[in-house]
């Protein structure tokens, strides 16, 4: 048995639709204007709703709109019920949100049938609804997953937070960093091609190797080696055409040097503070292909002497490739600056603000993930 709301000034057509109706099995209820129909609706939630074009306080096209509009009515059938035959006004009706019309005088028949169909609409915008819903808290668990899988800030003479805002549930960057023994503490950050549960599922397979250093015959110490294996094993063409960038570092603090290689990724950027004048800039970045698009890619190494008192930032793309509608240009350059003219000593948070408030966002396009490695 489905609720039906039957809203028409005309008592004969209440009379005739509600006996026709609850021949059918269905509870009806009746309202003779617009007003009290809404005010009706708001009591009943029906699974379909009759109501008359033209009639009194509020006519049927302001109670669709109120419906359409009503989050609790979201899979509410609407059925217009007219004497006006026109395209024109049958265009209007369906613009307003109508789903279907039912022409005066009323065919019993057709009444019915319209009804019948409406209402396995309906049963299926719930079903529909139902999976929506369960799809959401799937996707959300698994979010929840993968924010579990990020480290946890890193403290002492070196110390590491970071920030990872996906652009969806789920998003396709993925960072670490751990100590491969005690004179060598690794550091990466990938971002998967695209975005949502394709990008997600390889950027945690990546982690999860790297993590359990499951990368046969690799030292994790050499940057390129490890590049190599994970191009070797993550062909695009074997992980449904996505591919990924990654920057990867070995910092060694007894002689103060970072060993790294990039892959198609932003670079690092090294800012070192000097009290004398204004800070230094480094872009630490190596010309190499991103994972996976070509199988005899190479990949080498650099190598650079972290002063003390620095900063290393590394981070995606999704930092700084914001609304490309933004009349403000917005680009690494822009981001830079914006590192350099923070205190060495600033929190992440404090450039979350400062990227916020200069672009007018609230929310980013593409995922958004940032570290930032202090050597103290």
């Amino acid at each position: 048995m489905s609720k039906i709301l039957v809203i028409d000034d005309d008592s004969v057509i209440r009379v005739i639709t509600k006996r026709a109706l609850q021949n059918q099995g269905h509870e009806v209820a009746v309202a003779t204007n617009g007003k009290e129909g809404i005010e009706e609706a708001k009591k009943m939630q029906p699974a379909l709703i009759i109501c008359d074009w033209m009639m009194p306080f509020a006519d049927g096209l302001e109670v669709c709109r109120w419906v359409k509009t009503n989050p609790k009515l979201t899979t509410t059938f609407f059925i217009l019920l007219t004497s006006r035959g026109g395209i024109a006004d049958r265009v209007k009706g369906l613009n307003t949100g109508a789903d279907d019309f039912l022409s005066k005088p009323i065919d019993i028949t057709e009444l019915q049938a319209r009804v019948r169909s409406g209402l396995r609409l309906h049963q299926l915008s719930q079903d529909l609804q139902t999976q929506k819903h369960l799809l959401e808290a799937e996707l959300a668990e698994a979010a929840a997953y993968v924010q579990a899988l990020l480290p946890q800030p890193l403290l002492g003479s070196v110390s590491i937070e970071a920030r990872f805002i996906p652009s969806r549930q789920l998003g396709g960057d993925c960072f670490d960093y751990f100590w491969l023994d005690p004179d060598h503490l690794a550091i990466y950050l990938l971002d998967v091609s695209g975005h949502g549960l394709g990008a997600a599922l390889p950027s945690v397979s990546v982690m999860n190797l790297l993590r359990s250093h499951a990368l046969p015959d690799v030292d994790f110490c050499q940057p390129e080696a490890v590049l190599k294996a994970l191009n070797d094993q993550f062909q695009m063409s074997s992980q449904n055409e996505k591919y990924f960038t990654i920057w990867y570092g070995v910092y060694n603090p007894k002689t103060c040097q970072l060993t790294y290689c990039s892959a198609g990724h932003p670079p690092a950027v090294l800012i070192t503070s000097a009290y004398s004048s204004e800070p230094q800039i480094t872009y630490l970045k190596t010309p190499c292909l991103p994972i996976g698009l070509m199988e005899d890619s190479e990949y080498v190494s650099d190598r650079q002497t972290i002063p003390l008192n620095s900063a290393l930032y590394i981070f995606s793309d999704g930092v700084y490739e914001l609304d490309p509608a933004q009349a403000k240009i917005w680009d690494l350059n822009t981001f830079v600056t914006l590192l350099k003219n923070l205190d060495i000593d600033s929190s992440l948070d404090t450039v979350l603000d400062k990227i916020y408030s200069l672009n007018g966002v609230e929310a980013f396009n593409d995922d958004f993930s940032l570290l930032k490695v202090q050597f103290k």
